[in-house]
């Protein structure tokens, strides 16, 4: 059960959402004593969260991260105890998506990022594994401290990596980088993760570094940054006819509205956009 605790944060006990004066939100992986590994109502959690940052006023950017220096080691092994007590109605989750849902119950978590129209940010040290790393792979950038530990290790456990990487890996990594990771559920480090592509940036403290990207995409005009997050989504693996024809609705809806309008006047007058 989520509760306000305070002006601009939500928290249960395995999730924390707060919100600054800029309308950056923070979503936090709070399991530290267990490396922030994902319980059961994990999953719920995050997508309820994400769902209720689609209609949340003034939204501008949101950030993913991980409690006391470490992002997630992946699904809590009691998890699989709770599975095999339920497997026919886990099972019965994973084929039947809710009503009006593309992604069912395990996939929500992840997938949901991509239907916000604002940037979200991954900020990752520590470990990220399995579920934690379908998580980050479902931001648009991922900012990561060079020591950081990286794995799709769900071959370890005799599973296939099945919370919407189908979506997110083919934009980043050639099919056999990609098989190569998924079959051997290897160990690799940041700098790896940043020469494949799987990392955005290095940087020593993820977490500033997410803020302060953040806090200058505040100052990008949101019409702009919904319109590339959407044209890079939905375009990227579409054929010619139908990137073209996408691009070309996005720019038709924002040319000459306000926003495009102040950013055009910030940019001559040489100052912060108002949005």
């Amino acid at each position: 059960m989520l509760h306000a605790t305070n002006e601009g944060t939500v928290m249960n006990d395995i999730v924390t959402l707060s919100t600054d004066d800029l309308g950056i939100a923070t979503v936090t992986l709070n399991r530290p004593e267990k490396k922030n590994a994902w319980a059961l109502d994990t999953f719920r959690m995050l997508g309820e969260i994400g769902d209720g940052l689609k209609s949340q006023d003034g939204l501008r950017a949101v950030i993913l991260t991980g409690a006391d220096g470490c992002f997630s080691s992946g699904i809590d092994l009691a998890v699989f105890g709770e599975f095999s007590r339920r497997m026919e109605d886990i099972r019965a989750q994973m084929r039947n998506p809710p009503p009006g849902e593309v992604a069912n119950h395990f996939q929500k978590p992840v997938t949901v990022w991509s239907e916000l129209s604002v940037p979200v940010i991954a900020a990752i040290q520590g470990v990220c594994f399995g579920a934690g790393m379908q998580l980050a792979l479902g931001a648009d950038f991922r900012l990561a401290a060079p020591d950081t530990k990286f794995s799709i290790m769900e071959s370890r456990w005799g599973l296939i990596p099945d919370m919407g990487i189908t979506r997110s890996l083919p934009k980043l990594l050639r099919a056999d980088q990609a098989k190569e990771l998924m079959m051997t559920g290897r160990i690799f480090s940041g700098p790896e993760a940043h020469e494949m592509g799987l990392v955005t940036r290095l940087t020593d403290d993820p977490l500033a570094a997410a803020q302060e990207m953040a806090k200058g995409l505040v100052g990008q005009s949101p019409d702009a940054l919904s319109g590339a997050k959407a044209l890079v989504d939905q375009a990227w693996l579409m054929d010619a006819p139908q990137s073209l024809s996408l691009e070309a609705l996005l720019q038709s809806e924002i040319l000459g509205s306000p926003n495009q309008a102040e950013a055009v006047a910030a940019s001559l007058q040489k100052r912060p956009g108002k949005y």
